[in-house]
């Protein structure tokens, strides 16, 4: 499985941006998609994920402010990010689970700051 991320830049403090994830494949086939995001210097964290049902889930962090959908006609998962924050500064990494294994997209920095 291949996964391409895309859309990060830099926005204002909040501002919006959505990013968006393309598969190489059906991603009705995968067992979930998700976006996780690295802070400089901290551990990945798991930002919200879609699974193969539709079904979706967020961290606390982000709920209420970033929504994921998918487009499954173009094989892409997005993340809609809304009332963006400076701490939401990071690098931003699609994940797909695929029976027992894992793939990651490339990152995309998304850098808020005024």
């Amino acid at each position: 499985v291949q996964l391409q991320a895309s859309g990060g830049g830099l926005v204002q403090p909040g501002g919006s941006k959505r990013l968006s994830c393309a598969a190489s494949l059906s991603i009705l086939s995968l067992n979930y998609m998700a976006w996780s995001r690295r802070h400089p210097g901290k551990q990945r964290e798991l930002v919200a994920v879609i699974s193969n049902s539709g079904g979706t889930n967020y961290a606390d962090s982000v709920k209420g402010r970033f929504t994921i959908s998918r487009d499954a006609m173009k094989n892409t998962v997005y993340l809609e990010m809304n009332s963006l924050k400076p701490e939401d500064t990071a690098v931003y990494y699609c994940q797909a689970r695929r029976g027992i294994s894992d793939y990651w997209g490339q990152g995309t920095l998304v850098t808020v700051s005024s």
